[in-house]
């Protein structure tokens, strides 16, 4: 995992942490790890089965945590389901301490909902591309140590060319309803860390931002 040398030793808090499995992986390295979700379920699920995780329920726009209390922020795949992604980030730069770093990854626009306005995928608010992410960031006082993309590797680039886009495919099934064809379904549940790759170069042309911003 590229981001968790970031959290070595710290007290992280992942925010919106949906099914908890990536705030156990980030537990590993970290001195306190806390999970954060408005779900109810959701809360439950992960402290029954992440005891390294603790667990809270909250709302992203109003953490529930003083000023200068966290080292660092994880945000997975989390900012494009947020109607107010600035007050969110407001937040982040309020609970952090200084020299505090934001982790931020989300669905690059660019490759995700080419050539138009609103995204494609029904349960985002807003994708964003790597120069809007920058803006947003920036605009909410941080300065962006790093901007980098995720692509697909080997593997998964042959299963690319087998379904004309793997992404693509999965979203086509998620919108539809129907169940899912067994060759895809093997192939999606196959997939692994190691089948992406993280990029610096050409940004614009990956699935995914990640995204490194400091609180000065």
């Amino acid at each position: 995992m590229t981001l968790s040398a970031y959290c070595q030793d710290a007290t992280v808090l992942e925010a919106g942490c949906g099914e908890g499995y990536g705030a156990d992986l980030l537990a590993q390295c970290a001195k306190t790890v806390i999970g954060l979700d408005y779900d109810e379920l959701t809360t439950k699920h992960v402290a029954r089965k992440y005891p390294r995780v603790h667990m809270l329920r909250g709302n992203l726009v109003m953490l529930p945590f003083a000023d200068q209390s966290i080292d660092v922020v994880a945000n997975f795949q989390v900012v494009e389901h947020l109607w107010e992604q600035e007050r969110f980030l407001a937040e982040c730069v309020r609970v952090l301490r200084p020299g505090g770093r934001l982790l931020i990854t989300t669905p690059n626009r660019i490759t995700f909902s080419p050539g138009r306005d609103t995204p494609l995928n029904p349960f985002h608010t807003r994708e964003l591309n790597a120069a809007e992410l920058t803006e947003l960031l920036v605009g909410a006082g941080f300065r962006v140590e790093l901007m980098s993309g995720l692509r697909h590797g080997p593997t998964l680039r042959a299963a690319d060319e087998k379904f004309g886009s793997i992404i693509q495919a999965q979203m086509d099934v998620a919108v539809s309803g129907e169940a899912w064809p067994t060759e895809l379904l093997a192939y999606v549940t196959a997939v692994t860390s190691a089948d992406f790759e993280i990029v610096e170069s050409d940004v614009d042309s990956s699935l995914d931002l990640v995204g490194v911003a400091i609180k000065p």
